[in-house]
């Protein structure tokens, strides 16, 4: 593992977008704020990092390799072939987890259109890269409407991450859009850490600083 001067981290932001037609997709409110946030916080800790964001309006962060995305495909693809030369993975992006099972090459006209789409899973990139990590340290977010703890805890075990973010999205002041948030860090070992209500730039400083490799935690068991 490489020490703490040189870590190699990987993070998505962002959301993703699943075309319908050449004008219309499925997509989810996710900015990229919090992903940037914590592009931002690694490498003011040293860190080197690879950027993968789907579409946001973000400026890009100062030192960090960008690679733009748009589709969960191609931000599956990214992440694949640069999970292997990480220490970290990151995985904020609210990535789509369906997808149209047909993609219109050409508008669809009102008239046309039927009330129907018929979709498909898209891959899911977390569990993909995470059941071949060699060392690496992966950490998940989970954006919940309610039971946060729980579905967050399931999603740490079933995915075999190292950590995980529980983020209650839907409320004011924290999730999608907001300047600030809330969040639990929740580790392999059964421990958590309650961080926040800060601003996103806090948080990201905080959770790079828990979540670097080789540091010993003590946190609170839920």
């Amino acid at each position: 593992m490489s020490n703490a001067s040189t870590i190699r981290c990987l993070i998505t932001a962002g959301p993703t977008r699943e075309f319908i037609d050449p004008v219309r997709f499925i997509s989810n409110p996710s900015t990229g704020k919090m992903g940037f946030a914590l592009a931002e916080a690694a490498l003011q800790a040293g860190w080197n990092v690879d950027l993968v964001a789907g579409p946001v309006d973000l400026e890009e962060p100062d030192g960090a390799i960008l690679y733009p995305v748009t589709t969960a495909k191609e931000m599956f693809h990214q992440v694949d072939a640069l999970f292997d030369a990480c220490d970290v993975l990151i995985m904020t992006a609210a990535v789509s987890d369906f997808r149209p099972v047909r993609q219109h090459a050409w508008k669809e006209k009102k008239h046309d259109a039927t009330m129907t789409i018929e979709f498909e899973r898209t891959t899911d990139i977390l569990k993909a890269v995470a059941q071949r990590k060699l060392g690496q340290t992966v950490v998940g977010f989970a954006a919940e409407t309610h039971d946060l703890i729980r579905y967050a805890r399931e999603k740490l075990e079933s995915k075999d991450l190292d950590f995980i973010v529980a983020n209650q999205v839907g409320r004011a002041g924290a999730g999608f859009a907001a300047e600030s948030n809330e969040v639990t860090l929740i580790a392999a070992d059964g421990s958590s850490f309650k961080i926040g209500p800060a601003s996103k730039a806090v948080i990201a400083k905080e959770l790079i600083a828990l979540i670097t490799p080789e540091r010993s935690l003590a946190g609170e068991v839920l």
